[in-house]
Parts: C-alpha cells; structure tokens; sequence
C-alpha cells in the first residue's frame, strides 16, 4: 500500500506485524490441536500415559510469547510516538470539537470548518474539546485521538497526496454524533496561501452564511425549513417565537437583531419552547466582526418575508425604543397601540387622543407636537421618510393590533 502520509506507514506496519503473527499463532495452535487428536485418539492411544515435565518446553511456551508480545509493543511504541513527534516547521493548526462540529483555527486567526492544508506539508493538530468527550478520526492518516474538555492531544501528518479526506468523530457524543463529520482539504502551496490570507473568501453576501457553517451552526439549525435539533434558520428574522426563560417563565419574543445577537451568545436564556437548553454558548467565541455577519445574513435572507413596514422600523432604529411584545422601553410600545385611548401633552396641555391613522402619521413625522404623557421628549422627526415608507411603517403598527387586524 502507498501510504499518504509517512507517520501512517509506521502505523501499517505495526498492524502487519500484529496481524502477521496472530496468523501464526492461530496456524500454530490449530495445527497442534489437530495434530494432538490425530496423535492421542483412543484408537492410537487406548491407555494413559504419565507425561513428565519439559524444562526446554516450558522455558520455550514463556520466552517466545514474551518476545512476540514485546515486539508487538516495540512496534506499536513506535508508530506512537511517530504520530506525536511532530518536526520542526510543521505548519500548527487549532482543533476544537463541540457539539456537533468540528473548528480549526490557525496561527493568523482563520477560523474553518474544513482543515485546508498544504501538500507535502507536515501538519501538527493541537486538539481540545469544548463542552464533551469528542475523538477527531481521520482513517487516511491512521489518526484517532480524543479531544478531552480542559486538555490538549496532539498528532500530526504530511499529507502527499491532493485531494479531500474524511473527518469523523468516533466518540458517541448526542444525538447529532453520526453527523459530526468534515474533510481534511489538501491543496497546493499556492492555493493554500491563497485561501489564508484570505484572498479567495466568500464574496459578502455569502459570508455570513459561510460563517454559520464554519461555527457549526448548520449542524443543529436547518437553512432549508426542515426541522433539527434547533429551529431551522430559514426565515428566522421577524417571526415571533415563544421562549422559556432561564427562570422557568415563558414570553413573546420577535426575532430580530438584539434576539438573534443574545441567541448566538446566551442561546440558554431563552429557549425556543420545544427545544432543549443544550446549544454551547459562543460569549468570547466568535469575534465581533463575524457575530454582526452572521446576524446580518440572518436578518436579510428574512427580509423578502418580513413586512416592510417592520423593515423600515428596524432599518430606522424605531424598535430600539418601541417594543412589540408589550414591554416599556424608552417610548410606549407598539403591541395594541392602533385604535387605542392614549394621554397626550399638546402645547403642553394634557388631552385623550385616538391613535388612529393620522395620529400615527403625525408622531412618526412630528413627534414633538404629541408626546405620549410619562415619556420624555427625545423621539427625533421622520420627515425624511418617503411616502411608500411611511405607509408601510403605519400598516405594520396597525397589524400589531386587534383594531387593525
């Protein structure tokens, strides 16, 4: 066999030796045992026969299975230490598995979900695990090595050949352990330094999607509507989801920038209800700079089905004051808002108003006039909206409400 990596063929043949001398050894015992029946059959053999000790014998059954088992350590010893002792220049990579994916990071800060090394390379892989016992198994360079939360395992290889080769985990680790799977990318110097220095990244729009596969986030949530372990993220941005709490207590949320956000770093303090608490954190994990592309990738492939009045208040900061779920922020919120009672200051005088169409018109474009009563007067005007805008913002306000359903 031509091996592709030089540290597999100690392997091998530490398994040759293994195999070729249990061969001899089953061939030995049979051929003996047969050749006993053969010899001590009843009919050759009709009376008992006292058969005395054999030094040479006995010297000879301890001696040989000491030097075959001695040897059989020698050899697998060796390719042992041929899989740790990686050379000087070996180009050092970062394994982390968590569940259930598998991140490599490198020297320069490069994060992937897929191992690209160069060819003819040696490669040293410092391993850890996350959250619970993983085992990174890469059968083409006759690697397995667990990857244990709190401590680092080390291997190497040099790969000699271009080309992908699987990457599985062989440590049974939940219910998505079969589909914790990768490949270990071989491809030439020029194209690796390419790919590392980031010359050849996903254009814009796909990044955010490519980060959410290289954190594994594809592993649990869906990007085609299909149900997993999580809830799919196909369309995620805008709809409204019920989530138990830390505490126990269940509540309305909408999905949208600050829910997505708190959902990648604190995804345990509100659970999708139906779901488990089991998705690890990412609070110091991911970069700020890749938390806001995966938000906004999460938010824009949504946008085709969000209504475009909740569009034109997210893109003009209006949620950051208002809720929708019924919560007091700095402004009176929006849940049940159209076609109800409210108490305003005008000119300083108190007075009940309808908010009705043109009430909600003149406090998008003149908040100043009609300042709901208990709130300061910090709301800035919205003049600047053009018409189409405006009267999708006012119809989305009144679909937050039974009065306007």
């Amino acid at each position: 066999m031509n091996p592709i990596v030089d540290a597999a063929a100690k392997v091998d043949f530490a398994f040759l030796i293994i195999f070729v001398i249990s061969v001899a050894v089953l061939a030995l015992v049979t051929g003996l045992m047969l050749w006993f029946l053969w010899r001590y059959h009843h009919t050759r053999h009709p009376e008992a026969e006292n058969v005395r000790e054999s030094v040479w014998l006995e010297v000879m059954w301890t001696l040989i299975p000491t030097i075959l088992a001695l040897g059989m350590f020698w050899f697998g010893w060796d390719s042992f230490k041929a899989l740790q002792s990686a050379p000087e220049g070996a180009l050092e990579v970062r394994v982390e598995g968590r569940m259930w994916s598998w991140a490599f990071i490198y020297d320069n800060g490069r994060r992937s979900n897929v191992l690209y090394v160069p060819v003819d390379t040696p490669v040293k892989l410092t391993m850890t695990s996350t959250d619970v016992l993983h085992s990174f198994y890469v059968p083409a360079f006759r690697i397995k090595r667990d990857t244990v939360p709190g401590m680092n395992t080390y291997a190497w290889f040099r790969p000699e050949e271009a080309g992908d080769y699987d990457i599985l985990c062989a440590e049974y680790c939940g219910l998505k352990h079969a589909n914790m799977l990768s490949v270990v990318r071989v491809v030439s110097d020029e194209e690796f330094g390419a790919w590392y220095t980031g010359e050849t990244d996903t254009k814009a729009a796909d990044k955010g999607k490519a980060l959410l596969e290289e954190y594994g986030c594809v592993s649990c949530h869906s990007l085609d509507g299909s149900d997993g372990v999580g809830p799919t993220l196909k369309n995620i941005y805008g709809t409204t989801r019920q989530v138990v709490k830390a505490d126990g207590t269940e509540a309305e949320v909408v999905a949208d920038k600050p829910y997505l956000r708190r959902a990648l770093l604190d995804p345990n303090a509100e659970v999708v209800k139906g779901y488990q608490a089991m998705m690890p954190g990412y609070d110091g994990v991911i970069p700020e700079e890749d938390l806001l592309e995966m938000v906004n990738w999460m938010a824009n492939q949504g946008a085709m089905t969000m209504p475009m009045g909740r569009s034109v208040a997210e893109g003009e900061g209006c949620l950051s004051c208002h809720s929708t779920d019924g919560s007091e922020i700095a402004g009176p919120t929006f849940k049940n808002l159209y076609g109800s009672t409210v108490a305003v200051l005008r000119d300083g005088v108190e007075e009940q108003a309808t908010a009705d169409e043109a009430y909600l018109r003149e406090a998008i474009l003149e908040p100043e006039a009609v300042i709901s009563k208990g709130y300061q007067p910090i709301m800035p005007p919205y003049g600047h909206l053009s018409e189409d805008d405006l009267s999708a913002l006012v119809d989305w306000l009144k679909s937050l409400s039974k009065a306007g359903g």
